[in-house]
């Protein structure tokens, strides 16, 4: 580190956007995806910033002003940011869950079971942020680190034991959870998503295999050992390494006996247990859950209580049944894989005397090369499928769904048809759906808006359907 200046100075706070800048304030110029804060430093500096922090020194410097040049901007946020809210990850367990899909699920539910056992809890996930019984919509499925460590110490100070937490391979790589101590992660699985990001599938991997590596000696490192690069997520980890399957030997082992659309009964590490959920994805969700919770050193038998009267997270397989018996599934599943998952739920349930219609859409502005995959999933389990748009974002939808309409092999050309109009799809879908029929809407699940050309619009899946079912929100 190079100083250029005094280092005896009061510091008001920190900021890596020059807009929130105020006197004495510490100002982090981070080089982005999009944007190289180190262009603002000026601005910064105008606005009263007493101490920049940045990987290059400007060529003119104000002589009232302190520069630290450091190698990586990025990692120096979170740490200095953790400095500055008085370490707040060392003043409770932090646990955190990667992989590509079930991270909001299985963080969402430990944050539901540690209340339900009496204890005070945070949660950073991509639906909400929660402090105790406190809750403030999300963002991003992981913040900014500033506002990590601005919630953790919200925790500390509300008397948090404990802080669940998503960790993203975006949030992995860019250093967001730079100046955290986690005291155990948790490993879900890795499919296809965010290439356009990570730009291939090892660097995805190496992304979240990163996080395991980073955990300290004494935390713990769960992983799922179902997924065929989970043991690779331990490989360097110097943390406890644990692992759970469902039908496979491992620390922990779970067993789907019954599925219905109603709940499913599972044997749990040798002890049978009725739950809401459906599905032998969410299965492994659950026993992940109990995993981490008993690695926390919970009672066994309150942690599998407390487990079945557990309700799934919002927009994750929430059902809704019409007056004439149609059954509609929604579901955020906006990957290959998750929606796999959701469709093979739905196929180890029903009777074959009815049909599965499913609407599906890909999002604007990400990830190209799963829109075909995402088509291609839903043909092979579905008897009818409309392509729709999700968030479209910048991008056009008869676009985006000329991409999906790539992987519609000509054999199943006359089961598509492809509707821009989101709203519309979901119409057709229950104009053509019979009694008893399965209409799977997945994509959106709990989101209540849709993002098109940069703007928020209200839309809500699970409302929609109820209109055109007939029924009152």
């Amino acid at each position: 580190m190079e100083v250029f200046g005094t280092l005896n100075r009061e510091v008001s706070g920190i900021e890596f956007d020059s807009r929130k800048v105020e006197n004495d304030s510490v100002f982090v110029a981070q080089r982005g995806v999009h944007v190289d804060g180190h262009k603002f430093i000026s601005s910064a500096v105008e606005k009263g910033a007493g101490t920049i922090v940045c990987e290059e020194i400007p060529s003119e410097k104000n002589n009232g002003v302190t520069y630290l040049k450091i190698e990586n901007s990025n990692a120096v946020l979170g740490q200095l940011a953790s400095a500055f809210y008085h370490s707040p990850s060392l003043k409770m367990k932090v646990i955190g869950v990667t992989g590509t899909n079930g991270k909001t699920s299985i963080a969402t539910l430990l944050f539901k079971l540690f209340r339900k056992l009496g204890y005070r809890a945070g949660l950073i996930s991509t639906i909400s942020y929660k402090i105790n019984e406190r809750e403030e919509t999300a963002s991003h499925t992981t913040p900014d680190a500033l506002k990590i460590q601005k919630l953790m110490a919200e925790m500390v100070q509300e008397g948090c034991e404990f802080c669940f937490m998503e960790v993203s391979s975006h949030a992995i790589h860019q250093q967001r959870i730079a100046g955290i101590t986690f005291a155990g992660g948790i490993f879900t699985n890795i499919t296809h998503d965010h290439l356009d990001y990570h730009k291939t599938f090892s660097e995805y991997i190496k992304a979240k295999k990163a996080f395991f590596d980073d955990l300290p000696e004494e935390a713990f490192a769960i992983t799922n050992l179902d997924d065929k690069n989970g043991l690779v997520m331990l490989q360097n980890t110097k943390a406890r390494k644990l692992t759970f399957s469902v039908g496979r030997m491992a620390d922990y082992r779970c067993k789907v006996l019954e599925n219905h659309f109603d709940g499913m009964l599972l044997n749990m590490d040798g002890h049978e247990i009725w739950t809401r959920f459906v599905g032998k994805f969410n299965a492994s969700n659950l026993l992940a859950v109990y995993s981490a919770a008993v690695s926390l050193k919970q009672n066994t038998d309150e942690v599998l209580t407390e487990i079945s009267n557990l309700q799934p997270v919002a927009g994750r397989f929430e059902s809704i049944r019409s007056a004439d018996g149609k059954l509609a599934i929604v579901d955020y599943a906006h990957t290959p894989d998750a929606l796999k998952n959701v469709l093979q739920a739905i196929a180890e349930i029903r009777t074959r005397n009815e049909q599965v219609i499913t609407v599906v859409g890909a999002g604007g502005d990400r990830d190209k090369t799963k829109r075909p995959e995402m088509a291609k999933e839903a043909l092979l389990a579905s008897d009818k499928v409309i392509l729709t748009s999700d968030n479209p974002r910048t991008e056009y939808p008869a676009d985006i769904i000329k991409d999906m309409e790539a992987g519609v092999a000509p054999q199943y050309k006359n089961r598509v048809i492809s509707i821009e109009n989101r709203k519309e799809a979901i119409k057709t879908a229950v104009m053509i759906a019979r009694p008893g029929d399965i209409i799977l809407i997945a994509g959106k699940g709990h989101e209540n808006y849709q993002e098109i050309n940069g703007v928020k619009h209200h839309f809500d899946d699970k409302e929609v359907v109820k209109e055109f079912f007939g029924l009152e929100d």
